[in-house]
């Protein structure tokens, strides 16, 4: 994996040998996130990404606000009418914020949702135009795009699970019900290989002899690269480097993720 600085505001993470921005390319890029990356984009608590080369261009996550949502997508060149699919994770305002700001430029989307989210924000998403999608269960949100469905027993949150060529790439939010738990659920649905796991993993808190655990555990499930920003905590940034080396993507807000 090589990293190229292209232009002020693009940071390509290259995951082929060469750089190719080919129809069949898998294209993440960081619009939202705590950490910073490119210069010139602002930062701000809270997760969100843009996901390209599918069926439907969906838009992960909104953020804790709009207006370095909205900021940073104009300076990254990315359209927010372009976006057809916006999916939320969880309720919390880290990652839904931006909604309301993003749906008055683009009402024309479907929100994927949860069923446990306030009636009065899902009337507020139909009232500014909006259709939403309630997921409960595992739902194929377009074609070798899965939302994991709603897990965990405290704070639902469901995850997005894309399926490029090289593995399964796996999108988490904030990861409440367990960031091993999530992987451990994806590989009992898919019975497929892990390729990418990346998005916040809940560990700000959490001891290092833990996260080694986790670290181990991520090797385990057989996870070839991994990415934790926004609430995965510095100390677990740099003991996931430390254990994966080059497989580690170092994240922040105007990162991109090419996968063939």
């Amino acid at each position: 994996m090589r990293l190229f600085a292209l232009s002020p505001v693009a940071l390509f993470i290259i995951c082929s040998g060469a750089v190719s921005m080919a129809e069949e390319e898998m294209t993440i890029t960081v619009v939202y996130d705590n950490n910073p990356s490119v210069e010139g984009l602002r930062t701000g608590w809270g997760f969100s990404c843009l996901v390209e080369g599918y069926q439907r261009t969906i838009l992960f996550d909104t953020g804790g606000d709009s207006e370095t949502l909205l900021y940073n997508m104009e300076k990254l060149r990315v359209d927010p009418t372009k976006v057809e699919v916006v999916f939320l994770s969880h309720i919390h305002g880290d990652h839904t914020g931006g909604l309301e700001g993003f749906l008055e430029k683009n009402a024309k989307v479907d929100v994927f949702l949860l069923p446990s989210f306030p009636s009065n924000f899902k009337k507020r998403v139909k009232s500014l135009g909006a259709n939403y999608v309630e997921v409960g269960d595992p739902i194929e949100v377009c074609k070798d795009v899965f939302s994991t469905g709603e897990l965990g027993t405290g704070i639902r949150e469901q995850s997005l699970v894309v399926k490029p060529s090289k593995g399964l790439v796996i999108i988490t939010g904030c990861a409440h019900p367990g960031i091993v738990e999530i992987i451990e659920q994806v590989k009992k649905s898919f019975k497929e290989d892990i390729h990418l796991v990346m998005g916040g993993f809940h560990l700000l808190s959490t001891s290092e002899r833990e996260i080694g655990k986790i670290v181990q555990d991520f090797r385990r499930l057989g996870v070839v690269k991994s990415a934790p920003c926004h609430c995965s905590g510095d100390e677990c940034r740099e003991l996931f480097e430390r254990g994966y080396k080059e497989d580690f993507i170092k994240l922040g807000v105007g990162s991109r993720i090419n996968i063939e």
